[in-house]
């Protein structure tokens, strides 16, 4: 728009007003006389003139012309605070996006747009395309092991927001307890929605059994492999010190699983979502690491139980993934893809 003529006469009668040359209650030149000294049509001095009223800068009197309109503000800008000029901003260099195959990507685009097109623009439902969810289901079992009915399976756009999701369930009056030290961006999510956190220490095999046996918090936010700062994975033992607390004391435990997907050598360490008989447990991933970081889409898995309030609080929320994203992710994932990514990027770490 910013190129047609009667945008560059607004423009200029605007700042012209602003500025003070044009006082308030003067009368501007009409559309015909605007229109010579312009060399525009009129026309082109009519749109410029409407837009100036649409926007409160002019009034229009019948019989009598166009007047500028009374503003104290006007007078005391200038026109060179009308047209202050700014600094562009720039994006961050290019970084290490884990060797990922672009071509196959962008391959993987174009199929979606060909044979899905129409599908693109319908609105997702609240938990997700269920192409996606179904993708997920699928791929979980074959590479993880781990049995995820689709039905079970949230899409979220990352993990941030999925832990927002997860206290508007589970309720801000709960105390989350924390690793320390763990990934701060955990932690300023959960100060942000307003809860109480716990932090729990960590020992060389994961959270200390001294900081779990006070059992004074209501949700335990763990990340069993590679947790963040420490490195830390959880063993097998307190990995069952925690299903236990939770069975125990009818608690849930959040199970933050980002990096599990480059584990080395051999296969992937049990999650503690398949290890889990009660229903404990909310698993969370995303395809931040094993993608990109751009790639702000990630999932949970609720147990049975909560999936009634999820309906309850959050399923009248529309899902924050756009759908075009979600199919191309889920062929993607259908395509195997994903798990040939996935297997050249392991062997290439173990290489380094």
């Amino acid at each position: 728009m910013k190129d047609k003529k009667y945008y560059l006469l607004y423009t200029s009668l605007k700042n012209k007003i602003i500025s003070g040359e044009y006082t308030a209650e003067q009368k501007l030149p009409s559309k015909r006389v605007m229109a010579d000294m312009t060399g525009l049509s009129i026309i082109t001095v009519q749109n410029a003139y409407n837009m100036l009223i649409d926007e409160g800068y002019i009034v229009s009197k019948e019989r009598s012309g166009y007047f500028v309109c009374k503003a104290d503000g006007f007078a005391a800008r200038t026109g060179e605070s009308a047209q202050a000029s700014f600094d562009y901003v720039e994006d961050p260099p290019v970084t290490d996006s884990r060797d990922f195959e672009y071509s196959v990507w962008f391959k993987t685009v174009r199929k979606v747009i060909s044979e899905d097109g129409d599908r693109l623009f319908v609105k997702s439902p609240s938990k997700g395309c269920a192409i996606l969810r179904n993708a997920i289901a699928d791929y979980l079992l074959r590479y993880r092991g781990m049995v995820a009915p689709p039905e079970r399976i949230i899409i979220g756009s990352g993990s941030e927001q999925l832990y927002e999701s997860i206290v508007k369930i589970l309720g801000r009056d709960k105390i989350f307890g924390v690793e320390d030290p763990c990934y701060r961006q955990i932690t300023a999510v959960y100060e942000g929605m307003g809860v109480k956190l716990r932090r729990l220490k960590m020992g060389n095999d994961g959270i200390e059994s001294r900081y779990i046996a006070k059992n004074n918090f209501d949700v335990l936010h763990t990340t069993p492999f590679h947790s963040y700062p420490s490195g830390v994975t959880t063993s097998a033992s307190r990995r069952y010190e925690y299903l236990d607390w939770a069975k125990k004391n009818n608690k849930y435990i959040i199970e933050d699983d980002f990096d599990s997907e480059f584990f080395l050598p051999g296969q992937p360490i049990q999650s503690l979502y398949s290890s889990d008989d009660a229903h404990r447990v909310i698993y969370v991933n995303t395809f931040s690491k094993s993608l990109s970081p751009s790639m702000r889409l990630g999932y949970m898995i609720l147990p049975p139980e909560l999936l009634k309030v999820y309906d309850e609080e959050l399923g009248h929320y529309s899902c924050t993934v756009p759908v075009m994203e979600q199919y191309v992710l889920a062929e993607f994932i259908s395509g195997g893809n994903f798990e040939r990514h996935l297997n050249r990027v392991r062997r290439k770490n173990k290489q380094r």
